[in-house]
């Protein structure tokens, strides 16, 4: 009983790792779902060939993700199947060979009705993305290579709880551009995807936004809450927004030069 239960644990275990390592993933700029398939391929030792695993290859974050994954996976691989034979070749008759079977058939199918339920997933989903962001700092060099973007903008991946500020609201009525935030796309919880979202698109619970902006703004709007402290949060973010573009038109030859041309425009007429 003993190696069943060392079994049992050690298939949770794998789960764990894979899905926080799928999270991780996500932090370095893969989709959601390139980086759960990567995840599994490699705590496996699958190996498929593919240009996303090209990338993962390329990028220094990532590498060192997927090596750890191969270390633990043969690990577990060869805990659960060593275990597993010890549960039935120590049963001492078939009368207990049977029960043990049906003990391993009922605990994996616990597990599996567990890792496919989706109200666990969030709850899980939710926790793994904060104890990495609580412990963990991912780079995103991936992103800037690929989109060029600088200092500290990104693309970002946002799960909409019910408690979230932006839940329950259309994209005018959250104002996130007034943020320094673009909605770029918003995949629905029954697998929908609405691309390039207007001010009346809904977001709901549940729903996954592709955003925008600002590394710190993106991060502090995932972790903002309804009610009146998530309005103040809305509201000190605005204003760190404008303060920014001030700053940046300041610094922007362009805008100077159109600046200085109203201005002496406004002059010769006067």
């Amino acid at each position: 009983m003993a190696a069943l239960v060392s079994a049992f644990i050690a298939i949770t275990l794998s789960l764990l790792i894979t899905r926080i390592a799928t999270e991780a993933l996500t932090f370095t700029g893969l989709s959601r779902a390139s980086a759960k398939f990567q995840a599994r391929s490699a705590f496996t030792g699958t190996g498929f060939t593919t240009a996303e695993s090209a990338s993962v290859v390329e990028h220094p974050v990532r590498r060192r993700i997927i090596m750890w994954l191969m270390l633990l996976g043969n690990a577990g691989v060869i805990t659960v199947m060593s275990s597993l034979i010890l549960t039935f070749v120590s049963s001492g008759s078939l009368g207990d060979g049977v029960s043990r079977f049906a003990i391993l058939t009922l605990g994996l199918a616990l597990i599996w009705g567990l890792g496919t339920n989706r109200a666990f997933n969030r709850v899980l989903t939710r926790w793994v993305r904060w104890s990495l962001r609580r412990w963990i700092r991912l780079d995103i060099h991936d992103y800037a290579s690929l989109l060029h973007l600088r200092d500290e903008y990104q693309v970002m991946e946002i799960a909409v709880d019910e408690d979230n500020w932006i839940a329950h609201k259309t994209l005018q009525e959250s104002k996130l551009r007034d943020e320094g935030l673009v909605v770029l796309g918003i995949e629905r919880d029954d697998q929908s995807y609405v691309g390039a979202p207007n001010g009346q698109t809904y977001v709901c619970p549940g729903d996954l936004l592709i955003l925008y902006g600002r590394r710190t703004a993106l991060m502090e709007l995932d972790l903002r809450r309804e009610g009146w402290a998530g309005e103040q949060a809305h509201h000190q973010a605005i204003a760190v927004q404008r303060r920014l573009e001030t700053a940046q038109e300041a610094q922007d030859p362009y805008v100077s030069k159109e600046l200085s041309r109203d201005l002496s425009q406004s002059t010769s007429k006067s």
